[in-house]
């Protein structure tokens, strides 16, 4: 019995790299979400194929053994290559792989890289004069080696179109489930991140890992300021509304936010009402201008510019793709 049935664009094949010294948790994340059996969804889910970057055999992490029947020419055939992780963010990747990865963005496949992976990107030229990220320990090496990367450090990927980044480990979850999102809807990535045991959307970026300890003070945590706006969406919230409710000052407010959810209140907001505009977009029956309505838009235009930037669709495109 299926739980979900949609009629997406056939995902095409996943090519999960290999290599001596493979990070296994970071391929474990991309086996889990992109090869594991979806029995509940009645379309068809991505093909996955373990390839070679180097070896067709590899020793990962932790003494695992790997065999893989495909090389780098096997990145001709896939739609999305991830890379999970790179054993030595100093060592230039062989170059078989990274012509095979050039040749196969040109011919339009994607790429995604979890943590230290994004080393493998960027020897191949993927990412010059693009946003990146990476784990925030590997930040100096990576902006030492590519001055020419815009390295974003305080969120947990980066979507470029083409190319996915994804900050430390667990990032590459909610990378990998972004992916998802754009491929099939909120919907059925939801669905994937209950499976999952993990939210959707993780708020926040590298910084609440990083920065020191926020002291505790009087008055409600960042969290149940955001519960509070979540529950606000349908109208305009202020930014002197949100500090009123966590009895802080505007100032206080914008850094503690910062400090926690890795992005401003406003930009944070912004995000919510396009998480609230997707899910109704699926699953609701209302017209566009109820549904702006719904996520704090006045006016029609303006929902339909800010979607078109944040999600790179108009509404009724999004509509027609993934609504059940």
């Amino acid at each position: 019995m299926t739980l979900l049935s949609h009629k997406p664009d056939d995902p095409g094949r996943v090519a999960i790299l290999t290599y001596q010294g493979l990070c296994t948790f970071e391929f474990g994340i991309a086996v889990e979400v992109f090869a594991l059996p979806r029995p509940e969804f009645d379309f068809p889910w991505y093909e996955c194929q373990v390839i070679a970057g180097e070896n067709h055999r590899v020793r990962a992490v932790g003494g695992i053994h790997v065999e893989t029947d495909a090389g780098p020419e096997a990145l001709a055939k896939a739609r999305t290559i991830i890379i999970p992780g790179w054993r030595d963010k100093t060592e230039r990747p062989p170059e078989p792989l990274l012509q095979a990865l050039v040749a196969a963005t040109q011919r339009g496949a994607r790429c995604l890289s979890i943590c230290s992976g994004v080393f493998v990107l960027a020897a191949a030229g993927l990412l010059k004069g693009r946003r990146a990220t990476t784990h925030w320990q590997h930040m100096p090496e990576l902006r030492k080696q590519y001055p020419d990367i815009k390295i974003e450090e305080d969120v947990l990927y980066v979507d470029e179109g083409q190319i996915i980044t994804s900050a430390g480990s667990a990032a590459g979850l909610d990378a990998c489930l972004h992916l998802v999102r754009r491929d099939f809807g909120s919907d059925v990535a939801n669905h994937v991140a209950r499976r999952l045991i993990m939210p959707p959307h993780r708020d926040g970026g590298q910084a609440q890992f990083v920065a020191s300890p926020v002291s505790i003070r009087p008055g409600k945590t960042i969290a149940e300021v955001m519960d509070l706006a979540r529950r606000k969406l349908d109208r305009p919230i202020s930014l002197a509304e949100l500090a009123a409710s966590a009895n802080m000052s505007e100032r206080t407010l914008l850094r503690r936010f910062r400090e926690t959810v890795g992005m401003t209140p406003v930009a944070w907001l912004q995000r919510e009402r396009m998480y609230r505009a997707q899910e109704l977009l699926e699953t609701s029956p209302d017209s566009l201008a109820d549904i702006a309505e719904q996520c704090g838009y006045r006016s029609l235009e303006t929902f339909r510019v800010a979607f078109r930037r944040q999600i790179g669709t108009s509404p009724a495109a999004y509509r027609a793709r993934f609504s059940r």
